[in-house]
């Protein structure tokens, strides 16, 4: 009898394209989304702050308590490879650990009901046999595992190591494939995507990654996620815009604004690199700009925080997200003192409601306006609904937009169009179908 797998990834889609791979190897196991049902339950953790370690050890519990007997407990990636000792005590319910190391060897380690933790970090590549989850259009691409640099408040790079790239041909070949497998939209994706090569000795990998990608035959549209501010250039920002594939789409997390306090935080890039960055990304037309940014980190000042959402006001950014510090252990930051729990949520809170008044103004800007966008099927709101993503918004972070009016055109999972926005419900655009692309 074909035995079953239930696979949880958690985190960001880093982490997704990780549990992809696991999918590649386990491909013989017939999925199941009972997790009662399954006879091996993976849980693919996320170390990084702390609400999602505590995301990370409640699913591990949970899935233990709802396992079947003789059902293996497998826990992998950030979480087990930073905390693999206190967890391997803590949870002696789990039948096999393995960290950030060892996803190829998934199948092996089940066999042998093995735990491992292999020094290096795993990077996928063109031969990685993954299975790609949510989507018969769109793909992350992974381009490198680890990060340079220093941030006050990261831990990253303690379990994930430095900085290390795939080759540009590497990335090509993977892309290629998927093509030929019918995908037609990426997502490029990193711990820091702009340094991308810098450990090749390439400034300007990733210009000349896109320069490749625009030549492959059946890729539609693509973007580039998570750039920063330090490791961006004016280049960079160019060879996005002119791109007939890329977006003009800019995801690049500033986490504050103000000198004081970029310098504790070991951003590398000041105020005024950032702010020349950032408008001369709103300077390219139909540029979409994303950030992040955290409240509370130690040595936050009123005056700082202040400072900081009034940037947010005044600049409009099309998405922002926020994040409450997290204080972490192997940080610089971690031995500061610490600004009080109630403090950090308040300014969180305030950040949250600026995020989402420039949400429905940049939605709002799209009204009569016709945009490209990608038809993802029936949509939870309304079985006469469908929900669809503009090309130049990146998958589950950006949002949607719902079709309340086909046209009478034959629509499936997948299709692209060209459609008219004719008004904002609460913070959604409503469009009609206009014609396919």
């Amino acid at each position: 009898m074909q035995k079953t797998l239930h696979l949880i990834s958690l985190g960001c889609n880093k982490n997704l394209v990780d549990s992809e791979v696991m999918l590649g190897r386990l491909h013989t196991y017939k999925i199941t989304n009972d997790i009662s049902n399954a006879d091996v339950i993976i849980v693919n953790t996320c170390g990084f702050i702390e609400a999602a370690k505590e995301e990370s050890i409640s699913t591990i519990l949970e899935a233990n308590e709802l396992r079947k007997e003789d059902s293996l407990l497998v826990v992998s990636g950030c979480l087990s490879e930073r905390y693999k000792d206190e967890l391997i005590k803590a949870i002696p319910e789990v039948d096999i650990f393995t960290g950030v190391g060892d996803y190829e060897r998934i199948d092996e380690l089940i066999l042998n009901k093995e735990s491992s933790f292999t020094p290096e970090v795993y990077l996928a590549n063109e031969n990685s046999k993954r299975v790609i989850t949510n989507s018969n259009y769109h793909a992350y691409i992974k381009l490198s595992e680890g990060c340079n640099q220093n941030c006050s408040f990261c831990a990253i790079p303690s379990f994930k190591g430095r900085l290390k790239s795939r080759t540009i041909e590497s990335v090509v070949a993977e892309v290629s494939s998927l093509i030929e497998q019918g995908f037609k939209d990426f997502s490029f994706i990193s711990q820091d995507t702009s340094s991308y090569g810098r450990d090749l000795g390439n400034k300007n990998a990733l210009i000349d990654l896109i320069k490749q990608i625009e030549l492959l035959p059946g890729i539609k549209s693509a973007r580039i996620l998570y750039l920063y501010p330090s490791t961006t250039t004016f280049e960079l920002i160019d060879a996005i815009a002119n791109s007939p594939i890329f977006q003009t789409y800019y995801d690049m997390p500033i986490q504050h604004i103000s000198d004081n306090m970029l310098k504790i935080m070991k951003r590398g890039a000041k105020e005024k690199q950032t702010k020349e960055l950032l408008e001369y990304m709103k300077s390219k037309s139909g540029s979409f700009i994303r950030t992040a940014v955290i409240a509370g980190h130690p040595g936050e000042s009123e005056k700082d925080f202040l400072e900081l959402k009034s940037f947010l006001e005044e600049f409009e950014f099309d998405r922002v997200t926020v994040f409450e510090y997290s204080n972490e252990e192997n940080t610089t930051a971690y031995n500061l003192e610490q600004i009080p729990k109630e403090i950090i949520s308040k300014r969180a809170d305030e950040i949250g409601e600026i995020a989402r008044e420039l949400m429905i103004k940049s939605n709002s800007k799209l009204i009569n306006k016709e945009i490209d966008l990608i038809i993802d099927g029936i949509s939870n709101e309304h079985e006469f609904l469908l929900t669809a993503r503009p090309t130049l918004w990146a998958p589950e972070i950006d949002g949607e937009v719902l079709i309340n009016d086909t046209n009478d055109f034959k629509v499936e999972h997948g299709d692209y169009y060209k459609a008219l926005v004719t008004q904002i419900a609460d913070t959604t655009p409503l469009a009609t179908l206009i014609k396919k692309i």
